[in-house]
């Protein structure tokens, strides 16, 4: 990877001290009581709302309120319940299969470590980095489709691999501000940069964007 230079760096903090106006405070919309919570509601939010996860969580852990519990339940019976989600099948099997590896290897306890979390089935960097951010305030960057949209249009990246996207933008941050970054750049990409109909008119990034496809009507 090229070495980030100080004008990209500059650059970098212009956009982020600009989302951080535009949304001083941010975090998941998604509804957790612990780090077990999140992480499988996390799971469940892939091609779906937040506001939909949340209502099937609300179920699903009244049902299975543990990692023991989840470990054990009939997949069929969960494919009821996450059935709205989507990908229901999949979904089943993947917190189904990390509530055994939580439950078998760390006592149902869910480790804040991102290379520990990411061996749990059903687990990648994603899903880890919001965990670690939201559920125990540990600097990281999660990297979804809005911050891979977002992030290649402002010019920050111009990859189109998750993990290279991470680690570019975690040269370009430092460790301080890792943990508003991906909130932020989510937010942003659902109000203001659209990935059919960007809101480039008015945008409070057009002077930083070098989108070529921007939107003037």
């Amino acid at each position: 990877m090229p070495e980030t230079t100080t004008e990209e760096r500059r650059n970098a903090r212009v956009i982020l001290n600009r989302l951080k106006k535009r949304y001083p405070d941010i975090s998941t919309a998604l509804d957790y009581v612990d780090p077990w919570h999140l992480l499988v509601a996390t799971v469940l939010s892939a091609q779906t709302t937040d506001a939909n996860v949340n209502r099937v969580t609300a179920v699903l852990f009244e049902r299975w309120p543990t990692p023991e519990d989840l470990a054990a339940a009939n997949p069929e019976e969960v494919e009821e319940v996450v059935y709205a989600t989507g990908y229901y099948r999949q979904k089943t099997k993947s917190i189904i299969a990390l509530a055994a590896d939580l439950e078998e290897r760390y006592d149902g306890v869910v480790p804040a470590d991102l290379e520990e979390l990411v061996t749990l089935r059903g687990v990648g960097r994603k899903t880890a980095s919001v965990v670690l951010v939201e559920a125990f305030g540990i600097p990281a960057i999660a990297v979804d489709t809005h911050v891979k949209r977002v992030s290649n249009r402002l010019g920050l990246t111009t990859s189109s691999d998750p993990v290279k996207i991470e680690f570019e933008l975690r040269d370009l941050y430092p460790e301080r501000d890792w943990e508003g970054v991906s909130m932020r750049f989510i937010q942003f990409g659902r109000d203001v940069c659209d990935a059919k109909k960007p809101a480039c008119v008015g945008c409070p990034l057009a002077d930083r964007c070098p989108y070529p496809d921007k939107t003037v009507a």
